[in-house]
């Protein structure tokens, strides 16, 4: 017998799903098979632990369910009939009809759709952006998450990662706002927990009882979408009672005065009126806060997802500066620290090939450009969609469904299962999963580059996404260099290995070791704003900014031709109510009292592992939190199905009687499958953009809840 055979070897890895932990994993891999997957112990944040989803990843590799081969529809859209093809086969028909969509109608005709099911820089970025801006097609403008968030941080820091997360370690006093981090940012919650062992208080502002809340040494709940109003308040309180750090605002911030002004009006009682908050309860947040160094806030993307959301997180943003936080190690405010990570976006999407001109969709309104209540010059009649599932996480679903429908429309789809969105594929592409393609993985809730080795082949007859593109580029003539690298050559073009903070670390070191740290200071020396030194165009925190318009933000912030900058925009933070609320439209109320709110699931990444069995008994069955006060006017009790409606859609779910919630609230978490289920959230979110950046507002929303 050949022992050697039986040996378990063990890889470097890194988690490509959308999660600020970007897990350092170890893959073991016996006789060409994944058998297992751990946490990487060396890794010096996510210290050898994987999260709920991830810990038997290999099972999700060698599901039963899993796409294999090519395959075209044999049957009405929706109904998962579909006929395994071969790849020429499939490649052709997609080449032959958008050559046709091309002569007919011209290139626009053809929208990609995607977003960050994969976050590797090779198979989750690459070559979709490129290929698509190569054959000028539609732009996709994906803001499904952060976008208004990073507008805001750049306006009123610019593009620091701020407290390096693992810092967290020295702070006293931690705000966790918006964040559910227990079930979407684990690894940093460790780091967390150790500072509340050692005495920091940790405060969790959310407007339900989440895990992390119920972990907390004190949990605020303002009323969805009144984030600004606190945030204001506390301004309030810490100008009002002298506990401003004036030395550090006079040389290191701009805008005081009038920053001041404003707040004089924002008192303690107006705010309480709009959070539902009491006002000593906002006096004795501020004056901790502002005299327990080091403070630290970890802002959650969930802060910007409603009308006023980024106008919140400026203001969120301020406070720091304002009480001389950023002094300390330890001390100012956590987003993302992708901002610090030398990637070039510019040459893994190439927005120098978009035609000058060229027309934008956003994801959030995918329903009504195909619909056609989106003015586009020329209709959209193809898309390709990866990395995404759109008939979950987008917006209006019911639209999107409607849209799918189209019999002219020609859609394919590369993907692990037939999801909801791929039901309505023609043409349905098997796509690699994590430890069958080589990549760097994006980590925008660390300081940290993360390998990813290619260390089984794929099952079936599935591609990596690069692999499909260089494919498609090929058959369409395309000779641009980068169609024409290798996954390991793409790596070496994607980062700036040459940045300062790459010192010591190239692809090799990679390959090696399996991440490496940047060079940008250590957790116990870090305070990149301890002088100033904020990488804004004065070198100063920003807490008024004039002239400045609206734009879309982000780490792919639109870099293609002709693009123009929106509205002006306040040059000051402040509070801005939201769309659909009882206070700001009572006749939308009248029919639809309740403000729901749809925080990620536990179980679940996104849409990601919901229709397996396993992460569905972790997470349960679709549900919706509800108050008791609410229940009982609406006679329904704990365990009953429930329909949550409004006039954009309806789901379905067994009603949780709970506390956790406030009279007035009700919570649906995302991702459950439509196809598993009898609707889901986003039936009911509206498409409508958030005050900057074309951001989302997921939780600006009414509706009423009913016995099925």
């Amino acid at each position: 017998m050949n022992n050697v055979a039986e040996v378990i070897q063990t890889f470097h890895g890194g988690c490509p799903h959308d999660c600020p932990d970007t897990c350092s994993m170890q893959f073991h891999v016996k006789n060409g098979e994944l058998i297992s997957v751990s946490g990487n112990p060396d890794h010096p944040m996510t210290r050898g632990g994987l999260c709920v989803k991830l810990k038997d990843y290999e099972k999700r590799h060698y599901h039963p369910d899993r796409l294999l081969y090519p395959m075209k529809r044999v049957g009405p859209k929706g109904t998962k009939q579909f006929e395994r093809i071969s790849w020429d086969e499939a490649l052709d028909t997609i080449v032959d009809r958008w050559q046709a969509l091309i002569k007919a109608d011209g290139p626009r005709a053809i929208l990609p759709v995607s977003y960050l099911g994969n976050q590797g820089l090779v198979h989750g970025l690459n070559g979709g952006d490129a290929f698509f801006n190569r054959l000028g097609a539609t732009v996709c403008e994906r803001t499904f998450c952060g976008e208004g968030s990073c507008t805001a941080w750049l306006l009123t820091v610019g593009p620091t990662a701020g407290v390096d997360p693992e810092s967290f370690i020295h702070a006293n006093f931690i705000v966790i706002w918006a964040c559910n981090s227990v079930s979407t940012n684990l690894h940093h919650w460790h780091i967390i927990k150790e500072a509340q062992k050692r005495g920091a208080k940790v405060v969790v502002v959310d407007s339900f009882a989440s895990k992390t809340a119920k972990e907390a040494d004190w949990h605020i709940a303002p009323k969805p979408g009144t984030d600004g109003a606190l945030a204001m308040a506390m301004m309030n309180v810490i100008i009002e009672e002298g506990l401003v750090d004036q030395d550090y605002v006079d040389q290191y911030t701009v805008g005081y005065s009038e920053l001041a002004e404003r707040a004089k009006a924002c008192t303690p009682e107006w705010a309480a009126d709009i959070t539902g908050v009491p006002a000593e309860q906002i006096r004795l947040f501020a004056r901790e806060y502002a005299t327990t160094p080091p403070a630290a806030i970890r802002i959650g993307v969930a802060l910007e997802r409603s009308y006023g959301g980024s106008q919140a997180i400026r203001a969120v943003t301020s406070l720091p500066a304002l009480i001389g936080a950023w002094r300390h190690v330890g001390g100012g405010a956590l987003q993302f620290p992708v901002w610090e990570h030398p990637y070039k976006f510019d040459v893994i999407c190439r927005p120098d090939l978009i035609p000058e001109g060229t027309p934008v969709v956003n994801i959030l309104q995918l329903g009504r450009a195909l619909l056609g209540e989106t003015p586009l010059a020329v209709p959209i009649k193809s898309i390709m969609v990866w990395n995404t599932n759109p008939v979950t996480q987008s917006p209006e679903t019911d639209k999107v469904i409607e849209g799918l429908k189209r019999e002219d429309l020609f859609t394919v789809v590369a993907e692990h299962f037939i999801s909801d969105t791929a039901a309505y594929a023609d043409i349905l592409l098997p796509a690699a999963m994590g430890a069958e393609q080589e990549d760097m993985i994006l980590s925008w809730g660390h300081l940290y580059l993360t390998y990813n080795t290619k260390c089984i082949d794929p099952p079936g007859e599935a591609l990596a996404n690069n692999e499909i593109f260089r494919r498609l580029a090929q058959r369409l003539g395309f000779e641009e260099d980068n169609f024409k690298w290798s996954d390991s050559e793409c790596l070496q073009h994607y980062v700036d290995w040459d940045a300062a903070a790459c010192k010591g670390i190239d692809l090799n070191y990679m390959r090696e070791h399996g991440f490496a740290r940047l060079n940008v200071g250590t957790k116990d020396d870090r305070a990149p704003h301890r002088q100033g030194n904020f990488p804004t165009p004065t070198g100063k925190c920003m807490f008024m900014v004039e002239g400045a318009k609206n734009f879309v933000a982000g780490p792919f912030r639109q870099m293609y031709e002709g693009f123009q900058p929106g509205e002006d925009l306040d040059p000051l933070p402040a509070y801005v109510p939201s769309r659909e609320t009882v206070e700001s439209n009572g006749a939308l109320a009248a029919r639809f009292p309740l403000n729901i709110i749809s925080p990620k699931s536990h179980g679940f990444i996104n849409s990601s592992y919901a229709n397996m069995a396993s992460k569905i008994r972790v997470q349960g069955e679709q549900y919706l939190m509800i108050n008791p006060l609410d229940a009982l006017a609406r006679n329904i009790e704990d365990g009953v199905m429930v329909k949550t409606y409004n006039d954009r859609g309806a789901f379905e779910a067994v009603a949780r009687v709970t506390t956790d919630v406030n009279p007035g609230i009700v919570v649906a978490t995302l991702g459950y499958w439509r196809q598993l289920n009898k609707g889901t959230v986003n039936c009911i979110s509206s498409a409508e953009y958030g005050d900057m950046g074309h951001s989302n507002t997921f939780s600006d929303n009414l509706v009423e809840v009913a016995l099925v």
